[in-house]
């Protein structure tokens, strides 16, 4: 071999040294991030009688129309796929039904708070959970949520464990990757939603869920988490880069047909989240308008 092959030969042989110890360092360092253990409050209600008609139909309601359960769970909410990325890694929605394989089937109504509106799991760790997006959800609303999910016929399934890809660990590493657990609300959780009405405090409530996406102030910009090919969440303010020059009717068929008002289709993941709002009745769709036309105008998020 001549001098330059293997001069050649050993910087090759550097470099892949250097990106494993690199990578070494990085995993090291997203397990100590994700190993961490958090406290939260402890709520004091009792797991909710799947036998109670009225309380299961109002958490299907909330479960298919406003929580969009089913896009990281599954239909049968028995899992699912977050998100399926050879670089990223792989986020599987758990089975929820009480089959084997069940993530859920001993949880206690402390356990269901902590997972759902605060993104950390029985053991004190986080979760990969956007429990952000259910920050605000009611005392009522999560024990209906559960007496439906308690209510679904068993289904055997046996989802695995997240697993983070080299780059999935590199963005939990420098903080680019929501752990919602790291954010606790720094509000009570309601103890009942606001009225069922077109008004902004009820639309507040139900956009509540869109600002792991969308982000606190609603202004969208490019995603803080997922696959390269998903596009920046939109704008949802009343800015001329936003919806200033949509009307209701526009913003409807979006959220009932999956179409923008340019006529193009809406793409992942906001396409998997039309599944659940073109289950959402009328009011609840006219009142996130009502809210949403209320904001201050404000231009895209850059960063």
């Amino acid at each position: 071999m001549s001098t330059w092959g293997r001069r050649a030969g050993v910087a090759v042989a550097g470099v892949v040294v250097t990106g494993l110890a690199l990578f070494g360092v990085v995993s090291l360092k997203a397990s100590a991030r994700l190993s961490q253990h958090y406290e939260t409050h402890r709520i004091d209600l009792p797991l909710p009688a799947d036998t109670d008609a009225a309380a299961v139909a109002r958490g299907e309601h909330l479960v298919k129309a406003r929580y969009s359960c089913s896009a990281c769970h599954g239909q049968n909410l028995a899992g699912g796929v977050m998100l399926d990325n050879g670089a990223i890694g792989s986020l599987l929605g758990p089975n929820l039904t009480r089959g084997q394989g069940s993530r859920t089937r001993g949880y206690s109504m402390v356990d269901w708070d902590r997972i759902v509106r605060h993104g950390v799991k029985p053991d004190g760790t986080p979760a990969l959970m956007p429990s952000e997006d259910f920050f605000k959800m009611s005392d009522a609303e999560l024990s209906d949520v559960v007496a439906y999910v308690r209510s679904l016929p068993p289904v055997d399934a046996v989802v695995p464990a997240p697993k983070l890809g080299p780059v999935g660990k590199a963005l939990v590493v420098f903080g680019k990757f929501p752990i919602s657990a790291e954010h606790q609300p720094s509000y009570p959780h309601p103890s009942v939603p606001p009225p069922t009405a077109d008004s902004a405090e009820f639309g507040a409530h139900l956009v509540a869920t869109c600002v792991t996406c969308h982000r606190q102030n609603l202004a969208g910009g490019p995603m803080a988490f997922g696959p390269p090919d998903w596009p920046a969440a939109a704008n949802l303010t009343p800015h001329q880069e936003g919806l200033g020059a949509w009307s209701f009717e526009d913003f409807d068929k979006a959220l009932t047909a999956g179409v923008s008002k340019d006529g193009r289709s809406l793409r992942s993941p906001m396409a998997e989240v039309v599944q659940g709002t073109k289950a959402m009745n009328p009011t609840e769709r006219r009142a996130i308008w009502t809210y949403l036309r209320g904001l201050a105008a404000s231009a895209t998020n850059q960063g």
